[in-house]
């Protein structure tokens, strides 16, 4: 089990980190409080600028050990192919790097954040995946190593590893830990998943917005260059942002469809929640200082 500190809102992992096999290991959301794409590399990537942060609401996944070296999934996602699965791939990662290939696994996932919602719901728990297994099986790789690692899964998968809010650039894997003001936020969920190859690869993108300096970047500084995009291929992003900014600057993370609005306090983003329109799915959550399992030690 972990010691952990009540927090309104969701649960908040303290500073003693003591989870164990069977668990509840956390997978949280991120937001990217802004969103800039600055160039495009040669191989086609495109370069970013942007802040990660933690939010107090996501995923979780349990894990129950074997000792036939097998990873099996006890909840895969439909649709989902097994070897394609986030979370196959990064056990069989450490498996493979750690050389511990007699020790097996059986991970079972719960979702709450949406496919395609932009909130980093299958890098999160890839990551988790990474620093559970590597500590549970005594993997010993530093959370630089595992940082490579996860960049092999995705952009967003280092973030979540590295632990801290950060002001990220490169193709997101460039970080720089950042603090950042307390705040609620409203979060809603269009009914969509959007897919990121169809932003990315849209012609109309914006690819040259400057580059902003990083030591002077402030919170609410900024914009989601892919927002326009999202909004064009799914008009109910633009929807269900146009409600929010009824109540505050509302702006849609990483490439969609998710939308969201800091507030000061929980019970001012609570009274904005509550007046949502019947079917409009959303939640309030608390901005983390850092992820629930930076204390963890490899």
């Amino acid at each position: 089990m972990t010691k952990r500190s009540e927090k309104a809102g969701g649960t908040n992992l303290c500073a003693e980190i003591t989870l164990g096999w069977h668990d509840a290991w956390p997978a949280p959301a991120k937001i990217n409080l802004f969103l800039h794409v600055v160039g495009r590399r040669a191989d086609g990537y495109h370069l970013l600028q942007t802040v990660f942060r933690f939010l107090d609401h996501g995923d979780s996944l349990r894990f129950t050990p074997r000792d036939d070296g097998q990873i099996l999934l006890s909840t895969p996602i439909p649709g989902v192919p097994v070897e394609s699965d986030l979370c196959y791939r990064a056990a069989r990662l450490v498996q493979q790097t750690t050389g511990l290939v007699e020790c097996g696994v059986e991970i079972a996932l719960e979702k709450r954040l949406p496919m395609g919602g932009g909130l980093g719901g299958g890098s999160s728990d890839a990551a988790t995946v990474l620093l559970a297994l590597n500590h549970l099986w005594g993997g010993g790789l530093s959370r630089e190593a595992l940082q490579a690692l996860g960049l092999q899964l995705g952009a967003d998968v280092p973030v979540f590893v590295f632990g801290q809010n950060a002001f990220a650039e490169g193709v997101g894997e460039a970080l720089r830990p950042v603090t950042l003001p307390e705040a609620w936020y409203v979060v809603l969920e269009p009914p969509v998943g959007v897919p990121t190859a169809t932003i990315f690869g849209d012609a109309a993108l914006c690819r040259n917005t400057p580059r902003t300096d990083s030591l002077n970047w402030w919170p609410d500084q900024g914009h989601n260059d892919l927002e326009p995009v999202a909004c064009r291929h799914f008009p109910v992003v633009a929807e269900y942002l146009a409600w929010l900014q009824q109540f505050a600057p509302a702006r849609m993370s990483g490439s969609g469809a998710c939308v969201f609005a800091a507030f000061s306090t929980e019970q001012s983003a609570r009274e904005v929640l509550a007046q949502r329109p019947v079917g409009m799915r959303g939640w309030v959550a608390a901005g983390l200082d850092n992820h629930p399992l930076h204390p963890l030690k490899s």
